[in-house]
């Protein structure tokens, strides 16, 4: 079966945005051309139940059809919202475990780029508390899943002690783990309410504890590990530490920054995946696509 991602030329860039799976994974890709994407990301079933449909349902030769007439490239997956892998209840850890195997397992069907993962909140506990809990996991996990399925661990804005909002915790799991089928997706909107200035020309790199994201990503020596840019804009202010996206140009991250963040010369060639309620309040959108490529430097 074609696997049409690596047809891609180094010289295409990658924009798209997350769309609807519903009826198949076949018409999500005539969703994510229908808004002007050339890649996109998709939930495997509904975002709001852990049931999922048997993997051979899907029409997968359809869907490489698709990808081909429609030059849609790279699929990414999004795990459930529901999963929480720091939790201490068993019972929601072996639900997010089964869920992320599937995930892992369609990811590999679709010849996706990775699935994306909120990895959970501590609970109040602490990050010291259940990073090793993590690790084990995420091991367990790549065990029983296909050696071509990626998973990409995202960062969070930090509420209610949702793991990754510092991106010394995505570099250490990153190093423990080792594994080639694990990277990360930095998304920009958490990154704004986690208190990360874009770069470092940002009118909040001085009022801020941290160094501006680019730094951090290349002092980290996270650049080559990074698969995904989730270009979100922000509803809240900086370091508010909520997750609530807004289409982009019209939240609180400065353009300016964003333009510069995005064509930073180590960021060049990932694909970018757009999250925003769109102007209808039915996701992402074309105009949000536009606004996106016109960000890109050509």
């Amino acid at each position: 079966m074609l696997n049409f991602k690596q047809d891609v030329s180094k010289h295409v860039t990658e924009i798209g945005g997350h769309v609807s799976v519903s009826g198949g994974v076949h018409l999500a890709v005539e969703r994510a051309a229908a808004i002007g994407g050339n890649c996109m990301q998709v939930f495997s079933g509904s975002p709001r139940s852990w049931r999922r449909s048997e993997l051979k349902k899907n029409d997968i030769k359809k869907m490489f059809a698709n990808q081909q007439e429609l030059s849609v490239y790279s699929i990414f997956t999004h795990a459930l919202y529901l999963v929480n892998l720091a939790s201490n209840n068993q019972e929601l850890v072996d639900k997010s475990v089964r869920s992320l195997i599937f995930d892992l397992r369609f990811d590999s069907l679709v010849k996706g780029s990775g699935v994306v993962v909120h990895l959970g909140s501590h609970q109040g506990r602490g990050w010291d508390a259940v990073k090793h809990q993590l690790v084990d996991i995420i091991k367990r996990i790549l065990q029983e899943t296909p050696q071509d399925s990626m998973l990409l661990l995202e960062n969070s804005a930090g509420q209610k002690g949702k793991i990754a909002s510092d991106l010394k915790e995505i570099k250490w799991l990153l190093d423990q783990i080792k594994s080639k089928r694990v990277g990360w997706c930095v998304d920009t909107c958490h990154a704004f309410a986690a208190g990360y200035p874009l770069v470092g020309s940002s009118k909040y790199t001085q009022n801020s504890t941290k160094e501006d994201l680019v730094t951090v990503i290349e002092d980290l020596h996270l650049t080559d590990s990074l698969r995904c840019l989730h270009v979100n804009d922000s509803k809240t202010k900086f370091g508010s530490g909520n997750d609530r996206h807004a289409n982009i140009s019209e939240g609180l991250i400065p353009q300016s920054d964003l333009k510069q963040f995005l064509n930073n010369q180590s960021l060049i060639g990932i694909p970018i995946i757009t999250e925003v309620p769109g102007l209808d309040d039915k996701g992402p959108d074309q105009e949000n696509i536009e606004r996106i490529k016109n960000l890109v430097d050509k």
